[in-house]
């Protein structure tokens, strides 16, 4: 049985209800086109089985379109208005598959595997707060070995530098550290004025689907901190750029040539394993990396 979808005109009266006005320190840009949210659960190919967890659920639109393609819902809500009224607005909209939906107050960047234990969720389906979307994908991807898969929304820059490989000049951080967990591609654009309120850029979908890190003999924060490094002076050559990290930069060059790659390359030209390969030639060094 299909949800009744909230449009416009719900979700306004649905805000003027709650007394809840969009904020720009939370990110919120609420989804009222059901036809977008309808898309997003179709993109995510959820099974009967998935447990879905769903970050920033704000009104409802994409938690209704859920709700009947999975087995169950986590919705992860900091606002406490919004996460006290999503429940009832689930029973209301959603008929019997309201029952699928577990609401969590809480703030995703610190939520816990054993927060979301009861089922353990197997898809990331979200549209996420603009500011935070980045640090949200790695923190669950770190914290929930039962992701699976996932798609997000977030905004079209940011989806470009998640899926972008070595060479590309939007090629950072996120790219390298989402690769470490999962494959990314672009799943597709979506236009402003499917939110309210309307943002002033596009919105671009990723999926990606969970992978063995490249090598189970790095400690992931050592990678992470040479990438971290890398990138921290993109424009160096990463002899001196891993300078720092490496304690000088004839150590640097040195543990680079151990890794077979060349110290006078860039940080944008290596691969996730490449730099797997670098923390590794360095094992003595394990400096804390997010």
């Amino acid at each position: 049985m299909a949800a009744d979808l909230l449009g416009p005109a719900e979700i306004r009266d649905l805000a003027a209800r709650l007394g809840v006005a969009p904020t720009k320190k939370l990110g919120q840009n609420f989804v009222h086109d059901p036809n977008t949210v309808r898309r997003i659960v179709a993109t995510a190919g959820l099974t009967a089985d998935d447990v879905a967890l769903e970050v920033g659920p704000g009104l409802g639109s994409l938690t209704l379109a859920l709700l009947p393609a999975a087995a169950h819902v986590h919705a992860v809500e900091i606002d406490s208005t919004l996460a006290g009224a999503l429940t009832d607005t689930a029973a209301r909209h959603a008929g019997p598959a309201a029952d699928r939906l577990t609401v969590h107050h809480a703030d995703a960047l610190r939520i816990t595997a054993a927060d979301l234990a009861d089922p353990a969720p197997t898809a990331l389906v979200a549209n996420l707060p603009y500011n935070v979307a980045v640090p949200v994908v790695l923190h669950l991807l770190a914290e929930l070995p039962s992701l699976r898969q996932g798609l997000v929304m977030v905004q079209k820059e940011v989806a470009d530098r998640l899926v972008a490989g070595p060479g590309s000049k939007v090629y950072g951080i996120p790219s390298v550290k989402l690769a470490w967990y999962a494959y990314a591609r672009a799943a597709g654009k979506v236009p402003p004025n499917v939110f309210w309120p309307v943002p002033n850029v596009d919105s671009g979908l990723v999926a990606f689907t969970r992978r063995e890190p490249p090598r189970a003999d790095v400690p992931r924060a050592q990678v992470f901190s040479v990438v971290d490094a890398a990138f921290a002076q993109r424009r160096k050559t990463l002899r001196a750029a891993l300078a720092g990290w490496a304690g000088s930069a004839d150590r640097a060059a040195a543990a680079l040539t151990a890794a077979g790659v060349d110290p006078g390359a860039r940080g944008e030209s290596l691969t996730v394993e490449q730099f797997a390969a670098v923390a590794a030639s360095a094992p003595s060094r394990t400096p804390a990396a997010q």
